[in-house]
C-alpha cells in the first residue's frame, strides 16, 4: 500500500540558541522571545488543519517558558528531547552530553509524564559518544543525520573515519534514524546571523522556498510507494506573519496532495513494524 508519512517538526529553541553561540546581548536575546509569542499563532494553525507535530524542545526553554511548552503537549502534539542548552554534544565531553541528557528528562517527564521518546541534537552536530548515550537512555529514535532523504535507517555506531583510509563502518544498532536536511528547514533560509567569524544571510522569499518544500514532497510522492518527509521549521522563525502565510500554504497543499501527517514517534513505530531490527 503506498503510503506518504509527513513529520511536521518544530524546534522551540527560545533564546537558547543565541545563549549557546554567546549572544547575550538584549537584541539576540529578544529575538529568542518572539518564539513563545508564536507559539499561540502556530498552534491554531494546526488545529485548523489537524495536524499531530512533534515539538523538540531544550530543557532551558521547558523551564524559561513552561506555559507555551505546556500548550503544545496540551494540544497533543509529541515533546521530543533537544538537549539541556542548545549547544551541540561535539562541543561537550561525554559527562556533561549526559547530564544534558537526564536534565532534559527530567524536565519533559514533570510535562509529559515519561521521558522523550526522541532525540534531535543542537546544531544537528552528534558527538562520538552520542549514540551510545541515547541507546543507554532508552530513546526509540534520533533525528539529527541525512544518510537518506524519505527512507529512515537505524543508526551505527563506532565508526572509523580517518582521511587517508577508506571508511570502516560500525555495526547497525536499533536506534532508528528519521533523516533531516538543511534545505526542509526554514532557519537557514530566513534567519540573519551576524557574527564576528560569520555571517548567515537568510531573508529569503518565502514564497520562493516554499516552492522548494512543495517540490520536494511531490518529488517523494512520485519516487517511493511508503517513506517519510520531514520538514523542520522553528517558532521564532516560521512564526513571522508572511511565513505562516506560506506554511499554511504549505499544509494545504500536502494535505490536498495526499499527506498522511504523524508524530515522528508515530513515523519511527511505523518503521519499525515494517523493518524490525536484526542484531548482526
Amino acid at each position: 500500500m503506498d503510503q506518504h508519512l509527513v513529520c511536521i517538526t518544530f524546534d522551540f529553541d527560545a533564546m537558547s540558541g543565541f545563549i549557546s553561540r554567546g549572544m547575550t546581548s538584549p537584541t539576540p536575546i529578544s529575538r529568542g522571545e518572539f518564539g513563545p509569542v508564536a507559539v499561540p499563532r502556530i498552534l491554531a494553525l494546526l488545529r485548523k488543519y489537524k495536524v499531530p507535530t512533534t515539538w523538540f524542545i531544550p530543557g532551558h526553554t521547558l523551564e524559561t517558558y513552561p506555559d507555551q511548552s505546556k500548550m503544545a503537549f496540551d494540544a497533543g502534539h509529541e515533546i521530543g528531547h533537544h538537549g539541556w542548552t542548545h549547544m551541540p554534544p561535539n562541543d561537550m565531553s561525554l559527562e556533561e552530553e549526559e547530564d544534558g541528557l537526564v536534565r532534559g528528562n527530567e524536565q519533559i517527564r514533570k510535562l509529559t509524564g515519561q521521558n522523550a521518546r526522541g532525540y534531535r541534537s543542537p546544531s544537528w552536530d552528534l558527538s562520538p559518544n552520542s549514540v551510545e548515550l541515547m541507546l543507554k537512555h532508552g530513546f526509540l529514535y534520533e533525528s539529527s543525520m541525512m544518510g537518506d532523504d524519505y527512507m529512515p535507517y537505524r543508526v551505527r555506531k563506532d565508526d572509523v573515519i580517518e582521511l587517508q583510509k577508506p571508511a570502516v563502518f560500525g555495526p547497525k544498532t536499533q536506534l532508528i534514524e528519521l533523516p533531516v536536511s538543511w534545505g526542509l528547514d526554514d532557519y537557514p533560509h530566513f534567519e540573519f546571523i551576524r557574527t564576528k567569524s560569520y555571517v548567515m544571510p537568510g531573508l529569503m522569499n518565502a514564497n520562493s522556498v516554499l516552492g522548494n518544500w512543495l517540490d520536494e514532497f511531490i518529488y517523494f510522492r512520485q519516487s517511493v510507494k511508503w517513506g517519510i518527509l520531514t520538514y523542520t521549521f522553528h517558532p521564532l522563525t516560521i512564526g513571522r506573519g508572511h511565513r505562516m502565510m506560506v506554511l499554511e500554504k504549505l499544509l494545504a497543499a500536502l494535505t490536498e496532495g495526499g499527506a498522511k501527517f504523524v508524530t515522528m514517534e508515530d513515523a519511527a513505530r511505523a518503521y519499525d513494524q515494517r523493518f524490525p531490527f536484526k542484531a548482526a
